[in-house]
């Protein structure tokens, strides 16, 4: 049974969420501040982490910057903040999603389960599928799935972004964060490469670039796989 850790300091979030989990089959354990929050997931190990940032003892991204010094664990930050810049702080910290208050509970579970059921696929042999495509990662071969001696070009810079997205599937991948691996620390406010990479990766793979089924667009925050 998958455990989740509910972080937030109004007891009715906390409540409504903890019933609907359950209703679920996930197991639940709860915290109202950040201190408590970093105990139980040192003590009750979770699965997944739903953290609210405005706590009354810690920010909540300074509880996900502790996390990440010493766990893995997937964090979906559930959030009445909706400024850009407080998504980004939280990706950039090391969380996995975003998700404003108030919220759909059906979007909400989405999420969770998008992250919940992501594996590290093995690097050597990883292959994901864009519309008419199969992407081989390891050897960075693309083959149309109905007539493989139909191949596609991806430019280096191609490559690196749909690495890193195909890698974290279902996952925000904050622009910082892509900008920093695939450009350089110099590079962080130049989004318009991403916005101009990405477009030539949609003409390229998707069925219709207009209307992209798999490398969207979260405006403001970053980019997302949908396998």
């Amino acid at each position: 049974m998958i455990r989740v850790l509910v972080v937030d300091d109004e007891p009715q979030i906390l409540r409504a969420l903890k019933i609907n989990l359950l209703a679920r089959q996930y197991e639940v354990v709860t915290a109202a501040d950040g201190t408590a929050a970093l105990s139980s997931a040192n003590r009750d190990h979770p699965d997944l982490i739903v953290l609210d940032l405005g706590l009354p003892d810690l920010d909540g991204v300074q509880v996900i910057r502790v996390l990440r010094t010493w766990t893995p664990v997937p964090i979906l930050v559930l959030s009445g903040r909706v400024g850009s810049h407080d998504k980004i702080d939280a990706l950039d910290a090391g969380a996995d999603d975003y998700v404003t208050k108030p919220f759909d509970i059906g979007e909400l579970f989405a999420r969770i389960r998008a992250i919940t059921r992501r594996a590290t696929p093995a690097e050597t042999d990883l292959t994901v599928r864009i519309g008419h495509y199969d992407i081989e990662l390891s050897t960075r071969t693309v083959r149309r799935v109905d007539d493989p001696t139909v191949s596609v070009h991806l430019t280096r810079t191609e490559w690196q972004l749909l690495d890193i997205l195909a890698r974290n599937p279902g996952k925000l991948v904050s622009q910082r964060h892509l900008l920093q691996h695939v450009w350089g620390p110099t590079y962080l406010e130049e989004t318009q490469y991403l916005r101009q990479f990405m477009a030539q990766l949609r003409r390229k793979l998707e069925d219709d670039p207009t209307r992209p089924q798999h490398l969207m667009t979260e405006p403001g925050m970053g980019y997302r796989f949908n396998p």
